[in-house]
C-alpha cells in the first residue's frame, strides 16, 4: 500500500535527458534502487548511482518500510515510535538523495513508500519503466533458506536484477 503524502516523491538534480532510446539496446535510461537504511541497501545505492552516472541514466530510489506482522497489536505509543523511526529515515534518505543528486549531477527521483518490499519495488518499478533494479543482497540468515527480496525480483524476471553483497 502506498501513502498518499506530498513528500511520497521528489526529484533532485538536473533533469533527465530524452534520447531516442529501444529499451534492451543502448543500456539502462532508468536504474532503479531499493533502500531500507542497512548496508547492503545503502551499498546497492552507491552502486546504481556511479551506474546511473556513467550511464546518463535518471535513477529512482525506493524507500520502503515494511510493517511488522506485529503492527496491529502495538500501542498507540509504540506504533508512534515507529513512525517517528520510519519519518526519522526517510528524511535521511531524501536528504542523501539530494547532496547525491546535486555531487554527481544525476536526476534522482525518491520514492517513499509502505507495504511489502517485493510488492512496492515491482510497482514502482513499472510505474517508472525502469530498465535496471539494483537491490542490496540480505543478510539475514533465514532468507537463505525461504527467499528474499533479491531472489523474488530475479525469479520475477522482468527487469535485469543487479544483487550487491
Amino acid at each position: 500500500m502506498s501513502v498518499g503524502t506530498p513528500l511520497d516523491r521528489e526529484d533532485y538534480g538536473p533533469r533527465a535527458r530524452l534520447l531516442p532510446y529501444e529499451r534492451g539496446t543502448d543500456g539502462p535510461r532508468v536504474v532503479l534502487v531499493g533502500v531500507d537504511g542497512t548496508r547492503t541497501s545503502l551499498r546497492a545505492a552507491a552502486y546504481a548511482a556511479g551506474l546511473a552516472r556513467r550511464q546518463g541514466a535518471g535513477l529512482v530510489v525506493v524507500f520502503v518500510s515494511s510493517p511488522a506482522a506485529y503492527t496491529g497489536i502495538m500501542s498507540g505509543v509504540v506504533a508512534g515510535a515507529v513512525q517517528q523511526t520510519h519519518d526519522e529515515l526517510a528524511a535521511e534518505l531524501r536528504a542523501e538523495c539530494r547532496r547525491g543528486a546535486e555531487e554527481l549531477a544525476v536526476p534522482v527521483t525518491f520514492l517513499c513508500r509502505r507495504g511489502d518490499a517485493y510488492t512496492e519495488l515491482c510497482k514502482a518499478a513499472d510505474e517508472t519503466r525502469a530498465d535496471l533494479v539494483v537491490v542490496g543482497s540480505s543478510e539475514q540468515a533465514g532468507h537463505r533458506l525461504v527467499g528474499s527480496v533479491a531472489t523474488r525480483l530475479v525469479r520475477t524476471g522482468r527487469w535485469p536484477v543487479v544483487v550487491v553483497p
